[in-house]
């Protein structure tokens, strides 16, 4: 166990980590394959035992890798939309892509900083954003805040269970990252029931321009053009 826990602080003070942060971070943006969030959380952990990698440098290397590639991710999106793969065109991942495109146009700002926290679903909003032509300024300033965000959150999760397992790391990892998960599945379906709730309760509100009763509306008829009618036409014996 001694000499586990040794690896991984040798690693952690290697000099190319915070790049492989970066990196993770970066492609996990736009194709969610790479475990970001187990990342940060684990050297978030080393970082609370044995002062290395700077906490700082972490969160920032964190979040700057997550904003590059959400804005591949949304350049993606707006170049080929959501129907171009396969896996787009899946049940499931259709009605992710039609709910976060309802939800950009009523609740942006909230989709795009919460969906940060689940790996599919900041992908789906992401290239849903581009795709929709969600403006660019604004996602970019608001996922910026969502990134830096979540690069701290889970830094932080590390952070506590390093202290609290300070003489094993590989405990501490193994539990910080089951919160993380358990943490990140949690605040998806709590965002996600809000969205949810917030939707229902704006379209049970009634049209503030609708008076609740309709006028009817009365049929001109057919549009009479001059010529049309025989008694309009020109006689033989007319000299006109």
């Amino acid at each position: 166990m001694d000499l586990i826990n040794e690896a991984i602080v040798h690693a952690a003070n290697a000099w190319w980590i915070l790049p492989v942060v970066c990196l993770f971070c970066f492609i996990d943006g736009f194709l969610p394959i790479l475990p970001s969030e187990t990342l940060l959380v684990a050297l978030g952990v080393v970082a609370a035992s044995s002062g290395t990698p700077n906490v700082y440098l972490l969160i920032l290397a964190g979040a700057v890798g997550a904003i590059t590639g959400d804005q591949v991710a949304y350049a993606l999106g707006r170049r080929i939309g959501t129907e171009r793969f396969a896996w787009m065109r899946r049940k499931r991942t259709r009605k992710l892509f039609a709910f976060a495109r309802r939800e950009l146009n009523e609740r942006g700002a909230m989709l795009i900083f919460t969906a940060r926290y689940v790996p599919i679903g900041r992908v789906v909003v992401n290239l849903s954003s581009g795709a929709t032509g969600f403006s660019h300024r604004r996602f970019t300033v608001l996922d910026a805040a969502g990134c830096l965000a979540w690069a701290s959150y889970s830094v932080a999760i590390g952070v506590l269970a390093g202290a609290w397992f300070h003489d094993n790391q590989l405990l501490g990892i193994a539990l910080s990252v089951g919160l993380a998960i358990i943490m990140g599945y949690l605040i998806d379906k709590l965002s996600h029931a809000v969205l949810v709730r917030l939707g229902r309760r704006r379209n049970s509100y009634p049209d503030p321009m609708s008076t609740g009763t309709q006028t009817p509306v009365r049929d001109p008829g057919p549009v009479r053009v001059p010529g049309d009618d025989p008694e309009d036409q020109p006689t033989a014996g007319s000299t006109g």
